[in-house]
């Protein structure tokens, strides 16, 4: 089993606005986009984290009604990072422990459902510790992390995030080639998001 953990916790204070509940270029929520997208790519099992804007990313998501029903985790301190949300991902995930989680983030909404059937198969053929698309040299999102690294990435350093585990096994890592921009599009300030828009309308 595969849960999908598609983190959404920040105060998104480049944006001025919460990214969670921005619309795509088809007028959906980025956070209610993915929820859709993991559900395309064979993941019905997805946990939201969120954070200050709990209540209003679950109405949204409700409210856009997507083919699984999500879980809702609120990380009490988001600003302790990310990988503060991927442990309270992982600890509403715990019970069975899943084979292996996949890390989205709110902040690249446009990676497209191939893409993450791309990476999930990968693991499956490879049992890699670690599994993210990619697009030529440029790593990105969502990246699968197989349940032997569970632990090393709960206690990874906060300021270091999950990169730390990925480092750690930088040489079993596997960078799945894909075309999709999408998976490498991170959209943090008001000129991404007009930059998304325009490329992806």
């Amino acid at each position: 089993m595969i849960i999908a953990l598609i983190l959404a916790a920040g105060d998104s204070v480049r944006m001025g606005r919460p990214k969670a509940l921005l619309p795509d270029p088809e007028g959906r929520p980025f956070v209610a986009r993915l929820v859709w997208t993991c559900a395309a790519a064979g993941v019905p099992d997805v946990v939201i984290v969120t954070g200050a804007e709990h209540d209003a990313i679950v109405q949204a998501v409700s409210d856009d009604r997507p083919p699984v029903a999500p879980r809702f985790v609120r990380n009490p301190d988001p600003s302790r990072g990310p990988l503060s949300s991927l442990w309270a991902g992982l600890d509403a995930a715990a019970h069975p422990t899943p084979e292996a989680v996949l890390m989205a983030l709110v902040d690249v909404p446009m990676v497209r459902p191939e893409t993450v059937r791309a990476v999930i198969d990968a693991w499956r053929r490879l049992g890699a510790p670690v599994v993210r698309p990619a697009v030529g040299d440029r790593h990105g999102h969502p990246v699968l992390f197989d349940r032997w690294v569970f632990e090393e990435l709960r206690q990874a350093p906060l300021a270091e995030g999950a990169k730390a585990v990925v480092h750690a096994h930088a040489d079993r890592v596997v960078n799945v080639q894909v075309d999709d921009e999408g998976c490498v599009m991170d959209i943090d300030t008001p000129a991404d998001y007009n930059a998304m828009v325009s490329r992806f309308h």
